[in-house]
């Protein structure tokens, strides 16, 4: 049997027909106001202290930015609402669990996986998390990372992760060959940081260029320490021994501030040709966007994320130069799928960290057990979203004249 591939007409977005119903029998979205938002996550938690008001700025921008220029479909409107209230309700429950009495665990500098899309950042991380020494954010604990205050039984918050992931299959069945997302898997701590109201989260899914032009110059500073204090109260819930390892891409234009709130942190960058890579870094984000709404522009995408792609790299490299060389582990992504485990022992060496036995088994378990394609072949092309090869080469020529081999 052939293994799906994914769709390549971006404009054109798949639709259940439950929903394409729901969509024309809804009415018209109407403009989402942050008083409302924040009394409806007041109403559901039974809370009332969001914490610093540091994020009230970011969700301003972007409330005005979805209202303006997202074009959500009435259901993508009905899911964008839930999911800002469900941050706002996390925002709540947080605060209730760290008092400002509560005095923040001591944590051991991270070892953070960072690169661009494509670049084999899932498949290290999955691989460093199998090692039972070591603390990672599964994707249940990104979406809620309050303790749920259940006395017994199942953590009713595994339970609504597993509900996202059933409506995620359900609404964009594609979007798992492209990023594929698992209730009980290790997942991107961008999901952290967006409980700042501060990451790539929302312009990775919707068409949202104002607060995109806000974001590039605004202080992460609050995102990071909100993540500092995230990754304190997970610990207290199990782990607190161990050292976390956290993993997005997202990190790579903020790196000056990970180093700064998470000092002696460790990068893992893993390398890749952008030539090769972009494109499918595009894709991700036409796919996801058409989850929300019907005007998916495809040539928009690879303008808006050509440009931020580069960004990204070129701030990384000015971090890195700035004193900060000997905090990275360069990976390329030909050694890492030629030998992954060889890779992985390099890495442990660089970290001056053991490599058990019962980790190693375990890692040699998890690629026997994730195949490749298993939820079907990413198609992409650089035509698709108005891009050219010559053109990224040239861009990215000092990038690629240091990590890329002819």
């Amino acid at each position: 049997m052939s293994a799906r591939t994914t769709s390549r007409d971006y404009a054109r977005p798949y639709r259940p027909r439950a929903v394409r119903v729901a969509n024309r029998v809804l009415p018209r979205p109407r403009r989402l106001e942050r008083d409302a938002l924040l009394d409806a996550a007041r109403a559901r938690a039974k809370l009332d202290d969001f914490g610093p008001p540091d994020f009230l700025e970011p969700l301003d921008v972007l409330l005005d930015s979805i209202a303006r220029e997202a074009r959500l479909t009435p259901v993508g409107h009905l899911i964008t609402r839930e999911r800002l209230v469900g941050v706002l309700v996390n925002r709540l429950r947080v605060f209730a669990a760290h008092r400002p009495w509560t005095r923040p665990l001591e944590l051991a500098p991270p070892v953070v996986i960072t690169g661009l899309q494509r670049t084999g950042t899932t498949l290290l991380q999955r691989l460093l998390a199998a090692d039972p020494a070591r603390r990672w954010l599964a994707s249940w604990e990104a979406l809620s990372p309050a303790p749920s205050g259940a006395r017994s039984g199942a953590d009713p918050r595994v339970a609504a992760a597993e509900r996202a992931e059933r409506a995620l299959a359900y609404l964009a069945p594609d979007f798992f060959a492209v990023h594929p997302v698992h209730a009980h898997a290790p997942e991107e701590d961008v999901l952290l940081l967006d409980q700042a109201f501060r990451s790539t989260v929302p312009e990775a899914t919707l068409r949202v260029p104002t607060y995109s032009r806000w974001l590039e110059s605004a202080d992460q500073t609050p995102a990071y320490r909100h993540e500092r204090l995230l990754l304190s109260l997970l610990s207290r819930q199990r782990g607190a021994d161990k050292r976390w390892l956290l993993k997005t891409p997202h990190h790579l234009e903020w790196l000056d501030v990970l180093f700064d709130v998470f000092q002696g942190a460790r990068v893992v960058w893993t390398h890749r040709d952008p030539v090769v890579t972009v494109a499918s870094f595009c894709s991700m984000v036409a796919h996801g966007r058409g989850v929300f709404s019907d005007a998916v522009d495809p040539r928009e995408v690879g303008r808006d994320w050509g440009a931020k792609v580069a960004r990204m790299v070129d701030r990384a490299l000015a971090t890195r130069a700035r004193g900060h060389e000997d905090a990275f582990i360069d990976v390329f992504y030909d050694d890492l799928v030629r030998d992954p485990l060889a890779e992985v022992r390099r890495i442990y060496a660089a970290l001056g960290e053991p490599l058990r036995p019962e980790a190693e088994r375990r890692m040699r378990r998890v690629l026997a057990e994730q195949p490749q394609h298993q939820h079907g072949v990413h198609r992409y092309a650089l035509e698709d979203f108005g891009l050219e090869a010559g053109a990224l080469a040239e861009r990215f020529a000092a990038y690629r004249a240091r990590f890329v081999r002819p």
